[in-house]
């Protein structure tokens, strides 16, 4: 018989993956202390690098073309 899907709410896979990230300690151990599959969390912490990295670009994006925008205007010093 096949187990039921556990749902986690979003500030538990936050704050798993805050963990991992802020005390560098290995997704496995982490994962076994919080009762979860390695897997899953592997994944939220690989979703959540990609999301960051998605924001930086974004804001680097930004930067630039708002750079680019004052020197056609002449507000660049």
């Amino acid at each position: 018989m096949a187990e039921k899907r556990r749902k986690f709410t979003a500030e538990f896979r936050e704050g798993a993956v805050r963990i991992v990230t802020e005390t560098g300690k290995p997704v496995p151990e982490v994962a076994e202390g919080l009762g979860i599959n390695k897997t899953t969390l592997a994944s939220w912490v690989s979703r959540a690098k990609r999301a960051g990295k998605t924001a930086a670009e974004d804001k680097d994006a930004l930067i630039a073309r708002l750079t680019a925008e004052n020197a056609a205007l002449g507000c660049v010093q």
